[in-house]
């Protein structure tokens, strides 16, 4: 029933099997990639023809995780997968960036490649796999595809290079996540974070995912060679060589013009007028010519500009190579904010805001490895005003999703510790001029914005995007790209990082690949790059400040003990509600005993921390506290100090004189200043306030002359009503007459009036 054809190496400690043949059949291609216990199924499928007037490539590539595939059941109202998530998002994106330039110029037929994650064994990263299952299964599809490729993870520990690590665990134990995808001549994608590498380090690591990119590569031949459908046969030869020759005759020298004007909008106006030209020029033509001479206006328009750089070394707004746009960085730029900044680099400018929050702020994903929380948050907006045109302004879109994490990997890496600075961080960029590379200026202005907030970052992060002009064997790397530069370019290559290092890179390629030569040359170029931007950010703001905002949330972090933690809680959250309602702080507790008190207010903040310590500290014998009575009885009054404990003062430790009652002294609600004079081996506590000026808080000599015999007379009388409850066991009353006062007499003090000679003779003998 089944014609299986499979292949499998091992690769990085586990076996890489491909399967074809038995699921998806009626796809044009569909693999079923293993590695460990993960399994992703990709199926291609394409258009056997192209729509009328399609004049591009209609690729579309959907990642989609599985929640069954790790056993779990989707959160939320919703029990069922729905929209794509951020993650399922980026690794579409991963799969669509390296194969999309490997189909021929020409080839319009629309192509939908779905990969979705059957089996996740929390070890094995399903987009790796996926990457490889896209490329098999084009590869045997039949499209004119010309990979395959291979894909990798790579980390780097303790010098040495990893393959294929736990996402999570790559940073955790080393100092590099970076995702290549290779064909077996020339690196296509990269994609990374990393805590600082050097230039040298990174360019080693692209090197090494190669060459284990290159054994994917030749796994997927295999496959190739014992299931591959017949190649399409399509006509993709180029007949219009006579139509660019009369472009350039009629629009070459308009065009050339153009490119040397420096203002956009006015050099935007120029391409328009040599178009509308050039259009004329064949206005009656065959509607078939018509779009033939539009296409191909682009190539004479990538011609020129590609020319002139590499001939003359003259960039389109007449910059050098290497030289970076003029910036501006302005801090403070929004009064109400916790942090602002604008940053401007020629005609790209984006406005950043950080802004701080509590753990409740925190984003909550849930994914396949369960739920998780993210305590940094970038998001990025590209309206269209930006680039000065009309269009859809809603939900972002993958683009803006990409350009955001891209952001984040860069500043990511320079965070404070988690313990040390307990905030919530989200970054918003909102871009507002563009003409190319926004991602590298919502790292600068993010970064500018974390410093403004007094975010405590390592160091400053500075990014830039460098470009490539390739023909034959000579290029051109360019520093700080234009929009049109990037268009009409080879390469998109864009590096983040400190003074020490690297961050991030991501590099996008249009071509077959670069080499190794023009990777390194692009990176030693950028370094470059990278140090002059920061010098210009540090005009502005060179560390973050040492305050936060007055409108920013203050957060203090103290430890207790675990076994307290129930304490500062109370029975169905009683206590740690109490606590939250009267001061008016947000209080966090979590499993460890860490706990977060967090106001804008610094006075609430101390209302509250004071009450918790109360709670889980221990009273101290001979110490002096502040307190409020809670209840008054007939022999004293409870009173409620630290927060959480109570101890009674006796009414003869009210005052040094006599006290009838101690409603005369003491009513309920009082602030009293009490010392502890007791803890019992119960933890009972006894007090008294009459050796503590009850106005300034002070100890105060104890005049009281020592105590008469111990069976005084009011003693006999508070034991005739039976003691203090609260007193040690052994001071009740009762035996001969009225009993003793259980707090101030022992056992033997008993009788009336307290007179031995009226004893027991059992008593006398005790």
């Amino acid at each position: 029933m089944f014609d299986v054809k499979t292949v499998s190496m091992e690769w990085g400690g586990k076996t890489l099997t491909l399967e074809t043949g038995r699921i998806a059949r009626q796809a044009d291609g569909a693999v079923l990639a293993t590695y460990g216990e993960t399994v992703v199924l990709c199926a291609v499928t394409a258009a056997k023809s192209v729509k009328e007037g399609q004049d591009f490539f209609p690729l579309t590539v959907h990642y989609q995780e599985k929640f069954s595939s790790a056993g779990r059941i989707p959160g939320g109202f919703f029990k069922r997968e729905r929209g794509a998530t951020e993650k399922e998002t980026l690794t579409s994106r991963l799969i669509d960036r390296p194969v999309r330039p490997l189909f021929p110029e020409g080839f319009y037929n629309e192509i939908n490649c779905i990969a979705q994650v059957l089996s996740y064994d929390g070890e094995t990263e399903p987009d790796v796999v996926a990457m490889i299952a896209a490329s098999a299964a084009l590869t045997i599809s039949g499209v004119p595809f010309m990979g395959p490729i291979g894909a990798c993870r790579v980390g780097f520990v303790d010098g040495e290079y990893t393959l294929n690590p736990k996402q999570d665990a790559a940073l955790a134990d080393g100092r590099l996540d970076l995702i290549v995808a290779a064909t077996g001549d020339a690196v296509m994608m990269v994609e990374s974070e990393a805590r600082e590498l050097t230039e040298e380090e990174m360019l080693g690591a692209v090197m090494f995912a190669h060459d284990e990119c290159k054994k994917v590569v030749n796994l997927i031949v295999d496959l190739a060679e014992k299931a591959a459908k017949e190649p399409w046969q399509i006509d993709l030869s180029d007949n219009a060589a006579d139509i660019k020759a009369k472009l350039k005759d009629v629009v070459g020298a308009d065009v050339a013009a153009a490119y040397k004007l420096t203002d956009k909008s006015a050099r935007a106006n120029a391409l328009n007028e040599a178009r509308a030209k050039a259009k004329a020029a064949f206005a009656d033509a065959e509607p078939q010519t018509q779009m033939v001479a539009i296409k191909t206006m682009k190539k004479v328009e990538a011609e020129i500009v590609r020319g002139a750089i590499l001939k003359d070394g003259q960039r389109i707004d007449g910059r050098k190579l290497d030289q970076v746009r003029p910036i501006e960085s302005i801090v403070g730029f929004l009064p109400r904010t916790h942090g602002s900044a604008l940053f401007t680099r020629g005609e790209t400018q984006t406005i950043c805001t950080t802004t701080l929050g509590t753990k409740d702020s925190e984003q909550m994903i849930d994914g396949l490895e369960g739920l998780s929380y993210s305590a940094f948050m970038l998001h990025y907006n590209f309206p269209p005003y930006s680039v000065g045109e009309v269009g859809r302004f809603g939900a972002p879109g993958r683009r803006e999703v990409g350009h955001g994490k891209l952001a984040w990997r860069a500043l990511h890496p320079v965070l404070p510790k988690k313990e040390d600075f307990p905030y919530t961080i989200r970054i918003l960029s909102d871009v507002t001029e563009s003409n190319g590379s926004s991602s590298m200026a919502t790292i600068c202005g993010g970064c500018l914005s974390m410093m403004d907030a007094g975010v405590p970052i390592e160091r400053p992060v500075s990014g830039i995007a460098m470009g490539l002009i390739l023909e034959g064997d000579e290029f051109a790397v360019l520093s700080d790209i234009l929009g049109d530069e990037d268009h009409l370019g080879d390469m998109d290559f864009k590096v983040a990082g400190t003074e020490n290092g690297i961050t991030t890179m991501q590099m996008d390629i249009k071509i077959a690949g670069i080499t190794k030569e023009i990777m390194g040359k692009a990176l030693e170029q950028a370094k470059a790059g990278r140090a002059h931007i920061l010098g210009e950010m540090t005009k502005a703001l060179g560390s973050a400040r040492t305050e936060l905002s007055a409108h920013a949330p203050r957060i203090e972090t103290i430890q207790i003990d675990k076994s307290k933690i129930r304490d500062v809680i109370g029975t169905g959250g009683k206590v740690i509600r109490e606590i939250v309602a009267e001061t008016g702080a947000k209080v966090d507790i979590d499993d460890e005993g860490v706990i977060k008190i967090s106001s804008s207010d610094l006075d609430q903040i101390e209302a509250a921390k004071k009450w918790i310590l109360g709670i889980v500290e221990e009273a101290e014998v001979g110490k002096i506290y502040a307190g409020k009575v809670v209840n008054i009885v007939d022999f004293g009054a409870f009173v409620n100090f630290m927060g959480g404990k109570d101890g009674l003062v006796h009414v003869s430790e009210m005052k040094n004189e006599r006290v009838e009652k101690p409603t005369d002294v003491v009513s309920e609600g009082q602030e009293v200043k009490v010392k502890v004079l007791e803890i019992d081996n119960r933890g009972k506590v006894r007090l008294s306030m009459r050796v503590v000026d009850q106005e300034t808080g002070e100890e105060l000599e104890d005049t009281r002359p020592p105590r008469e015999p111990r069976g005084d007379r009011e003693g006999g009388r508070e034991g005739g009503r039976g003691g203090d409850r609260r007193g040690p066991r052994r001071g009740g009353g009762g035996g001969g007459g009225r009993g003793g006062d259980r707090d101030r007499g022992p056992r033997r003090e008993r009788g009336e009036g307290g007179d031995p000679d009226h004893m027991p003779a059992f008593l006398k003998e005790d």
